[in-house]
């Protein structure tokens, strides 16, 4: 089921990192500043929070600085063949 704006919203005060927090919370008003759509919002939210509980507490956004670590969190994101046959 998918989850509501707000729902996602208050989920951002759970990430373990309080940095990520802040940097989150700026990233939504810039969003809502923008004009961008709550579906939009939503769906960049959702990614960011993930992405923030991957890199865990002891890592913020800012210590992200190579590739590899972009991609070995976008790697568990893909399905098996098992799981996904048509690989959407």
């Amino acid at each position: 089921m998918p989850l509501k704006l707000s729902t996602t919203i208050g989920k951002i005060q759970n990430s373990p990192n309080s940095k990520n927090i802040k940097i989150i919370n700026e990233f939504l008003e810039y969003m809502r500043n923008n004009g961008s759509s709550e579906h939009h919002q939503n769906n960049n939210l959702k990614v960011v929070l993930a992405f923030g509980n991957f890199i865990g507490k002891d890592n913020s956004f800012y210590d992200i600085n190579k590739k590899d670590q972009v991609l070995e969190f976008l790697n568990t994101k893909i399905k098996s063949y098992d799981e996904d046959p048509d690989k959407r």
